[in-house]
């Protein structure tokens, strides 16, 4: 689920002032890196577990700078 808002009388963000980033659950973390890859996309941190655990996650970046997280949505249970 990703929930988008508008913010009455902001007309405009600057790069970092928006948010952090977003997070999205994926079936398989390296596919999907591989496939944002292949299409031109950029990979900031390559698919693979956390420090801390066994969660798989990647960040990939968007036209504008912001980092997007992947993560396996077989860790949501």
């Amino acid at each position: 689920m990703l929930e988008l808002t508008y913010n009455y009388g902001v007309e405009k963000y600057e790069l970092g002032n928006a948010f952090g980033h977003i997070a999205i659950g994926v079936e398989n973390v390296y596919q999907s890196v591989e496939k944002i890859r292949a299409a031109g996309g950029k990979v900031v941190r390559e698919a693979g577990p956390m420090m801390h655990g066994n969660t798989v996650i990647a960040f990939v970046e968007d036209p504008d700078g912001y980092k997007i997280e992947l993560l396996d949505a077989a860790s949501f249970g």
